[in-house]
């Protein structure tokens, strides 16, 4: 790109599949160099009451923010129009370095301490942060999308999560994908997110505690123990394929929760075999679609994705491979809001049962 960052493009669709055309589109834009936005200005300090590592990226206040329909920044660079993040004029799937990245290779400094108190270290934002564009189209989300274009997708999450992975830096690779403005999107472009952190951040690392916890107790796999309830009990299951079962989980704290885990035990996508990719294309589409029929109107339901995968280095043994999708709308037209107990206390409270919402879930398949 125009300022150093790294851009991938992953075809499907001819000329570009079979190589009988190449992508030779020059990015024009005069950008500053992608090390000036970053440097000094991103970095993370540990918090000494919960032992959490907090980003701090004051230069991403800057970023785009609801921009005109026809100044898309993740939509291709037709011949006279608005330059984008994307040189090319058509594209499938593309993954590029965020231009206000929370945590990037680029930035410098050293590991320090915060008006040189020990209780408070603090080191660079170093890791990536990525965005993937699903699709061409200007709006959309993952559901929208075809099987086989989901397969693809699929197919640059495992090849990010590796070539991320690989990085010194990075000990934690998440994929991710907000929808809605409920959520916060501010940009409706089908498109997700790649974090690579440079810790294992708190969710994962809780996880893979109660997991290590569990196994110390049973000998057993905490992942494989609930995906195996959830199957005998069959009371929350949503779907179920060959290789994958979704089900709203039995202490779910989401007002629309639901986790999708493969049958088989891996650590992470790159594990998984073509069978499982492709079946996990199919699956996830119809859990989206199950979403956003779930409330009787038409408006499409805000949801928060995630793909849990194990941490780079360490707990590979111990953490499974999940997805998980959750809405933050209780019922039409209402949110709910992370007030009092959740936000202060992370005391959660649902509105409603797991049951209730795995038959509704079921019933609008």
């Amino acid at each position: 790109m125009a300022d150093g960052r790294e851009i991938v493009y992953f075809d499907d669709s001819e000329p570009f599949l079979s190589g009988a055309a190449v992508r030779e589109a020059v990015d024009t834009r005069p950008l500053p160099p992608a090390e000036d936005v970053v440097r000094g200005g991103s970095q993370v300090r540990r918090d000494p009451l919960t032992g959490e590592w907090i980003a701090m990226a004051s230069h991403r206040n800057d970023r785009t923010f609801l921009p005109p329909a026809d100044q898309d920044p993740l939509a291709p660079t037709v011949p006279g129009g608005f330059p984008t993040e994307i040189a090319e004029s058509s594209y499938d799937v593309v993954v590029f370095e965020n231009r206000f990245p929370s945590f990037s290779p680029r930035i410098g400094g050293e590991p320090g301490l915060v008006d040189g108190e020990e209780l408070w270290p603090v080191r660079p934002a170093t890791g990536r942060t990525e965005v993937i564009c699903f699709s061409s189209a200007h709006s959309g989300s993952f559901g929208t999308l075809s099987p086989h274009r989901a397969r693809t997708v699929i197919e640059a999450w495992v090849d990010r999560t590796v070539d991320l992975g690989a990085q010194p830096d990075v000990e934690h690779v998440f994929v991710f994908e907000n929808r809605g403005k409920e959520i916060g999107v501010t940009l409706p472009h089908p498109h997700g997110q790649i974090y690579a952190f440079p810790f294992v951040p708190p969710k994962a690392a809780r996880m893979l505690q109660m997991a290590r916890a569990h196994r110390e107790r049973t000998g057993r796999n905490l992942f494989r123990d609930v995906l195996d309830a959830e199957r005998r009990s069959g009371a929350r299951v949503v779907v179920s394929s060959e290789h994958w079962t979704a089900y709203v989980p039995a202490a779910a704290r989401w007002p629309v929760e639901v986790h999708l885990a493969p049958h088989r035990d891996v650590p992470d996508l790159p594990a998984l075999d073509d069978a499982e990719r492709d079946d996990l294309a199919a699956v996830y589409l119809d859990v989206l679609g199950r979403l956003d029929r779930y409330y009787p109107d038409d408006d499409p339901l805000p949801y928060i994705s995630g793909v849990h995968q194990a941490p780079v280095r360490e707990g590979r043994e111990d953490f499974r491979l999940h997805l998980q999708v959750f809405s933050v709308l209780r019922a039409p037209g209402k949110l709910k809001y992370l007030a009092g107990v959740e936000s202060a206390m992370a005391a959660w409270i649902n509105d409603t049962t797991p049951e209730r919402v795995a038959a509704r879930l079921r019933e609008v398949g």
